[in-house]
């Protein structure tokens, strides 16, 4: 019955944000309460767990959204992504640009949101469109490819961030894992296939968009080794702390210690934001004013975002105190079914169906974890991949990121399944025999 219920819940969800153009967390709320409402848990009970579920799932992710806005909002403002772009560029030449726009992408793309990135690089791609002759589908599917790859299985990325704490994952095994899971998926996925369906989809920069976002400003933009210094790290110190607790095995000791408080992702992204705001503030010329405008500015746009994620959360919360994560996972416990594939699986369906990667890959992790805690040598941290890479496969209609692509690229319906579509569900396939693989070695 439990098993019934949880499959009818997600149907519900799935109903409620394709057909009945809910809000997303307006969705999961109703269905967490309507889940908890099922399975017989007392009335005030559900709304407890609710907040729990949301307030323990944001207590930790809402610093780390807000602090990783911040420094990406440093980051475009300052130019720094400019020359990143540049510099990379010099260095593969115009024969390999597409190469060099993969790696942007990847860059970039590890302290913002694909939007952000996309919106923030799509300039690059117009001028060096233009300057090449080349076509915009090679130069923008891998730029986009690498963005998507970072997005979907690397943290600190919010949805991703959220899966390592629902499975209670360690983050710097985590980004380690993603790297080399993430970086071949991007290639075949970004120059690979870019190449390919460039020459048979060739596309010139659309003339309004061309002159609203190529800025032909000069400034002086700031030093390649500052820029990505300042942008890695976050990513440094937690990989430094995740080495310092396997290499050291005494946890009282001070030096551990030391390393495991500093590579904490609050106070890793911290210590970068404050590090941006000299790096790629003060240093500019920006006045103190300057710098705190822009970082009250990036906050906003960024409260959609924690309330779906808060609210899976709450679904999450619920899935466990009802006693539904007990059923599903004695049954998943039962089957053959390897955890890292039902992941993978779970996620797909969810992203099929809504369109949204941040709701799949939390609602399955949600679903995942109690599975995981049962089956002793599952890697957390691979479920965390594979429910990330699950979530990006399939783009179409329903998802908001089909359209802006779309409308970046000057493309028909037709030739955007044919590129954007088929490029995250390269990600998606691509990626999951890697963690497979890995897997066998871990």
């Amino acid at each position: 019955m439990l098993l019934f219920i949880v499959v009818a819940a997600i149907v519900a969800l799935l109903l409620m944000i394709t057909w009945g153009k809910l809000n997303p967390f307006v969705a999961l709320i109703i269905t967490a309460i309507g889940t908890g409402l099922a399975t017989g848990m007392p009335i005030d009970k559900i709304i407890q767990t609710i907040k729990d579920g949301m307030g323990g799932t944001l207590g930790f992710l809402a610093i780390v959204l807000g602090l990783g806005t911040m420094l990406g909002k440093m980051m475009a403002e300052s130019g720094g992504a400019e020359r990143i772009a540049k510099t990379l560029i010099s260095l593969f030449g115009e024969k390999r640009v597409h190469w060099a726009m993969m790696v942007v992408g990847f860059i970039v793309g590890i302290p913002v949101f694909f939007q952000v990135g996309f919106v923030l690089l799509i300039p690059l791609v117009y001028t060096i469109a233009r300057a090449t002759g080349v076509s915009l589908i090679k130069i923008g599917v891998p730029l986009v490819a690498g963005l998507s790859v970072v997005h979907g299985l690397v943290p600190p990325h919010p949805a991703a961030m959220a899966a390592v704490g629902i499975f209670k994952a360690d983050v710097g095994k985590t980004i380690l894992y993603s790297l080399i899971v993430g970086l071949p998926t991007a290639i075949v996925a970004g120059p690979l296939y870019g190449k390919f369906i460039g020459k048979r989809i060739h596309k010139e920069v659309p003339a309004d968009l061309a002159e609203q976002f190529v800025n032909n400003d000069k400034k002086e933009l700031p030093g390649f080794f500052v820029t990505i210094f300042t942008i890695l790290l976050p990513v440094f110190l937690m990989m430094a702390a995740s080495i310092a607790t396997l290499s050291i095995a005494d946890k009282a000791d001070p030096v551990r210690k030391a390393f495991e408080f500093i590579g904490d992702p609050v106070m890793s992204l911290l210590v970068s934001c404050v590090v941006s705001f000299f790096t790629l503030g003060f240093a500019r010329g920006m006045s103190r004013d300057l710098v705190l405008k822009f970082s009250n500015d990036c906050l906003g746009p960024t409260a959609s975002i924690l309330l779906v994620i808060g609210a899976g959360g709450a679904f999450n919360k619920i899935l466990l105190e009802s006693g539904i994560g007990t059923a599903i996972a004695d049954w998943a416990s039962g089957s053959n079914i390897s955890p890292i594939i039902l992941g993978w699986l779970i996620a797909a369906l969810i992203r099929v169906a809504t369109g949204s990667a941040t709701v799949s890959m939390m609602t399955a992790a949600g679903i995942l974890a109690p599975i995981a805690a049962t089956i002793p040598g599952t890697s957390l941290e691979l479920l965390v991949l594979a429910t990330g890479a699950g979530s990006l496969i399939l783009s179409h209609f329903n998802d908001a990121g089909f359209w802006m692509i779309k409308s970046f690229f000057g493309m028909s319906v037709k030739e955007t399944l044919m590129t954007w579509t088929v490029l995250e569900t390269l990600i998606a396939v691509v990626a999951l025999p890697l963690i497979l693989l890995l897997n066998v070695f871990i």
